[in-house]
């Protein structure tokens, strides 16, 4: 024997069974707002004999009188008076649904979480981001810094969108594309011996002390010095700290050491210190996004969509040292 809960009643159980049609409530509402059964029908597009049918129909299912008719035209009965108040905030809800559906299946509404190395004022990147939650209101934005690894690790966990790393990974479970690039600059304290140059060498550097970051492009920089200077004497000092990027920065104004950075660096405000370019330094830094091949989101095909159209029209920063 079926046991019911404490609230069933044979109008919940028909509701539960599938016998109330959307479309019967939809053209209830209809009367219900009207007062008229031939309004009602003339605002739907369709005919009166329908909406009487499927209203009378429903009342029946119901085993609820919900209008009272008579010659001077239609009022709701008490019980229909409850039963729009009810099935009209449902029903605003599910087209509420439907359309946010809608939506998100557009890229117009959601979110979008970004993992990055850093966010700097007007870079590439920033500006990328910027004009993304520009155009798209109706997306949160999520961002989230930390290394390379930790954003492939995120995006395989699902916790990211895309991520914007440094260099250009190759992954077999991910895809990646070039987005931006930026030339290599060394960073000097003002006072060092080669800031007056107007450019600098992987030689000149040798034997200097590098400071690199833990976190953001910090263990790709490293590798790039070991990379350089490989075989040179004497061999480069390097030093890791848990800072962020314009502390670092600043430790290198305070005479700590030097370090290297892509170019968007050169527009953080930091006094005390010098950016020169290399002069054998063959290729800019690439910069590119990161994601899953599983991720279909339409916010995410939005936002590459905006970065390659960025690129292509050739949108970045005016470099300080260029200017």
């Amino acid at each position: 024997m079926r046991r019911h809960r404490k609230n069933d009643s044979p109008l919940s159980n028909r509701f539960r069974s599938g016998r109330i049609p959307l479309t019967s409530l939809v053209q209830m509402l209809a009367v219900a707002e009207h007062l008229s059964f031939h309004r009602a029908a003339r605002s739907l597009g369709i005919s009166q004999p329908s909406v009487s049918a499927r209203v009378k129909a429903l009342e029946e299912d119901l085993g609820v009188r919900l209008f009272e008719r008579n010659t001077r035209g239609v009022r709701l009965t008490e019980a229909g008076r409850l039963f729009v108040e009810q099935v009209s905030v449902g029903v605003d809800q599910l087209d509420h649904a439907v359309k946010t559906a809608g939506m998100a299946a557009m890229g117009k509404c959601g979110r979008l979480r970004i993992g990055i190395h850093a966010l700097i004022p007007h870079s590439f990147l920033a500006e990328l981001i910027g004009q993304y939650r520009e155009t798209n209101p109706g997306i949160e934005v999520e961002i989230t810094e930390g290394t390379a690894r930790d954003a492939v690790m995120q995006l395989r966990a699902d916790q990211l969108d895309v991520a914007f790393v440094a260099g250009s990974p190759e992954l077999p479970d991910c895809h990646t594309r070039l987005i931006w690039t930026e030339p290599l600059v060394a960073v000097l304290q003002e006072r060092h011996p080669l800031a007056g140059q107007p450019t600098v060498t992987w030689a000149d550097l040798t034997g200097e002390t590098f400071l690199v970051r833990h976190g953001g492009t910090g263990p790709q920089v490293h590798d790039h010095i070991v990379l350089r200077l490989a075989g040179r004497w004497p061999a480069p000092s390097i030093l890791r700290f848990d800072v962020g990027r314009g502390t670092l920065l600043s430790m290198v104004g305070q005479g700590f050491g030097i370090t290297i950075v892509g170019a968007a660096a050169s527009l953080l405000p930091i006094t005390g210190i010098v950016f020169l370019p290399f002069a054998d330094e063959p290729e800019p830094v690439p910069f590119s996004a990161v994601w899953s091949p599983c991720n279909r989101n339409a916010t995410l095909r939005n936002m590459l969509a905006l970065a390659g159209k960025m690129n292509r029209r050739g949108d970045s920063f005016r470099l300080a040292w260029q200017q």
